[in-house]
């Protein structure tokens, strides 16, 4: 017969438990926490289409298209090839775009509270109502390109010096004031 030999377990040290009680408080405590954090938060950022290259700022401007859908799936607005400024839209929306990338497409769930809470959008035209108060929102969005605010800015300036260069000029070749050819 074969005897097992023992190892002696040493003695647990005064207060161990206690402080392995407390550290197990401490994580469901804070697991509960972020769960709680991220159902409160509740944006919803789904990559259908990977995009490439670095994430538009809050300060960027975005080229998108966009559809965006009621929660029972009526489209509310879309637009193709928009520009819209990353911090000209709602919360839901701009967190949503600067987690995207060039080239992307994307899924978004938006609540209400990072919407429009419990204001109701009508169309202005019309005076219906668009999103009731309390809407949880959808889109589908493709992320076309982004700029800096800069680089739109310089845009811009090049913009009006052209314009103000053709108005100096007296308008456009061909444009009213041009002679008829041969004279």
């Amino acid at each position: 017969m074969t005897e097992i030999t023992r190892v002696p377990l040493p003695p647990i040290a005064k207060g161990s438990l206690t402080k392995l009680w407390i550290g197990v408080v401490l994580a469901v405590a804070l697991g509960g926490a972020v769960a709680y954090e991220t159902r409160q938060k509740g944006l919803q950022v789904d990559t259908v289409k990977a995009g490439s290259g670095p994430m538009p700022a809050a300060s960027d401007y975005v080229l998108v298209n966009y559809v965006g859908h009621l929660s029972s799936g009526k489209v509310f607005d879309q637009g193709e090839h928009v520009p819209i400024p990353v911090q000209g839209v709602i919360r839901g929306f701009s967190d949503a775009l600067q987690k995207m990338q060039k080239g992307g497409k994307y899924h978004v769930f938006i609540p209400a509270r990072l919407a429009y809470g419990t204001q109701e959008q009508r169309n202005q035209q019309t005076g219906e109502v668009t999103i009731p108060a309390n809407s949880d929102l959808t889109f589908d969005i493709d992320l076309v390109d982004f700029k800096s605010a800069a680089e739109v800015m310089r845009q811009r300036m090049l913009m009006q010096q052209l314009q103000q260069q053709m108005q100096g000029a007296g308008g456009a070749p061909g444009g009213p004031d041009a002679l008829p050819p041969g004279h």
